[in-house]
């Protein structure tokens, strides 16, 4: 009997020597629009080449993550994918960056890219679209 309700001491012991605060941040994926974007004329087939992007944080709990690219056969979408840390105080400022997307043309069919603008009043994705030429 005296070995068991050791054991049950020792278990509410180390219980409660755990730490239950959960220290982990608190933060979420968020696609955000492209402002505005600059394509090159045409691309060389196997030749890289640059989209400019120019892309606005919300506010001071975004953090630039990465560049969405999804492959949709000859079409392209990009978008900004960002980091939003939820349990943070937030400053108001709008910020703005530049980005260089490298593509390399590895198709010879001309490129369809949409670039994500946001969503309408009904939920949906808005994209501007624009067809670069392979040469």
């Amino acid at each position: 009997m005296k070995k068991i309700t050791l054991l049950f001491v020792s278990l509410i012991l180390f219980y409660s020597c755990l730490d239950s605060d959960n220290d982990a941040p608190n933060l979420a994926y968020q696609i955000l629009p492209i402002d505005e974007y600059t394509t090159p004329d045409s691309f060389t087939f196997g030749q890289r080449d640059t989209i400019k992007l120019k892309y606005s944080l919300p506010n001071g709990c975004y953090y630039f993550d990465d560049i969405y690219y999804e492959y949709q056969d000859t079409a392209r979408v990009v978008a900004i994918r960002s980091i939003r840390d939820l349990d943070a105080v937030c400053t108001e400022a709008v910020v703005q960056y530049d980005y260089d997307l490298i593509v390399t043309a590895t198709q010879a069919e001309d490129y369809l890219f949409k670039f994500y603008k946001g969503e309408d009043a009904n939920g949906d994705s808005i994209f501007e679209e624009v067809v670069v030429p392979v040469n």
